[in-house]
């Protein structure tokens, strides 16, 4: 999930993974329970990208969580890349690949 959490700040390419971890903190529930899963990006430099991911029951309390550190590198200037507007509905600076489809 930490790559696409780097993908919705409009990078083509999201790296390479350096590090992954994850720690559980308590069951996740039984068969047929809600689990809620929340990615975000927590750190953006000029080589890395640092993420967290939370997995939450429906009372929001936290079951497990874990971060993902990604080695962006060349491809934080690649062509492709994006900028969307603040809601992220919409691509303001690079090419909508939604334009593309027939």
């Amino acid at each position: 999930m930490g790559s696409l959490a780097v993908a919705t700040k409009g990078q083509w390419m999201t790296g390479v993974s350096t590090d992954i971890n994850a720690s559980f903190v308590k069951p996740g529930g039984k068969l047929g329970d809600m689990i809620f899963m929340e990615s975000r990006v927590v750190g953006f430099g000029k080589n890395m990208a640092y993420t967290r991911t939370e997995f939450c029951d429906r009372n929001g309390q936290l079951l497990a969580y874990g971060s993902h550190t990604k080695f962006l590198g060349k491809t934080i200037n690649h062509p492709k890349n994006v900028k969307f507007s603040e809601d992220g509905e919409s691509v303001i600076e690079g090419q909508d690949l939604e334009e593309d489809v027939d």
